[in-house]
């Protein structure tokens, strides 16, 4: 469990670094899920439309790979939970 709160704090930190981190762009949030629970692949799918250079989307999956090697799948589906919710909090009435 230690493993997946440090991925989470780092995707948190990669993706808001300069943004306004009480709103998280529902984009970020999408690829987050593919990296965390989705396949290869799929990934390279999603980052695929952001025209990134190859060496880029080849890190990010290599940091994929690892990941998928050191967590479970239980791990895996409670980093989505931690993700689902912190999007549904940005996006909710009561918080704007």
């Amino acid at each position: 469990m230690r493993l997946s709160l440090c991925l989470l704090l780092v995707i948190l930190a990669v993706h808001c670094y300069e943004a306004d981190a009480a709103m998280v762009c529902p984009a970020v949030i999408k690829e987050s899920g593919i990296f965390v629970t989705g396949s290869e692949e799929t990934l390279r799918k999603e980052l695929e439309k952001y025209d990134a250079p190859p060496e880029a989307v080849e890190a990010k999956l290599e940091v994929k790979r690892c990941v998928d090697s050191k967590l479970s799948t239980l791990e895996k589906a409670e980093i989505a939970k931690v993700l689902v919710c912190a999007f549904c909090f940005t996006h909710s009435e009561r918080h704007k």
